[in-house]
């Protein structure tokens, strides 16, 4: 099977609905698409605490199927991985768009560099877990610095 195939489920997911498949930086893209969707949808707010949780373990299933059926470890076509960490990073923050895009920015620098301890998840943790905890780690730091630069604001 060739990856990805966008009429199985767990591609589409983890592609984020061919997402992924824009080139260049599908993980951008896919952080942006995040962005957008936090940005519209407005009731996450309200209900991050049990929607979040949720979309991770969705997030950790979809990347565990497709990093089994592509022939690589984290395929750049994954992006749900990214879209988690940056709904993460965005859970921290007000309602702002100026707000959102340094929580963007922060965000992709962190999943980028991958300091200590993101870049540990990404070299020692396998399969599905492994593609989604840098990113939720990455997101995490984005989020809470973040938070504190502007709390201050």
């Amino acid at each position: 099977m060739n990856f990805p195939n966008l009429k199985k489920p767990s591609h589409l997911f983890a592609t984020w609905f061919g997402i992924g498949l824009i080139r260049p930086a599908p993980g951008t893209w896919g952080s942006l698409a995040a962005l957008l969707l936090w940005y519209f949808a407005e009731f996450l707010h309200s209900s991050i605490h049990i929607v979040l949780p949720i979309f991770i373990l969705f997030s950790w299933l979809a990347c565990s199927q497709a990093s089994q059926d592509s022939q690589s470890k984290d395929h750049s076509s994954i992006v749900i991985d990214e879209v988690a960490g940056m709904l993460v990073a965005l859970s921290f923050v007000a309602h702002e768009i100026i707000i959102y895009l340094w929580a963007f920015l922060l965000f992709r620098f962190f999943d980028i560099w991958k300091p200590w301890p993101v870049s540990w998840a990404d070299n020692n943790v396998k399969g599905g877990l492994g593609i989604i905890l840098d990113d939720l780690i990455a997101g995490l730091f984005a989020g809470v610095i973040i938070y504190a630069i502007f709390m201050f604001i």
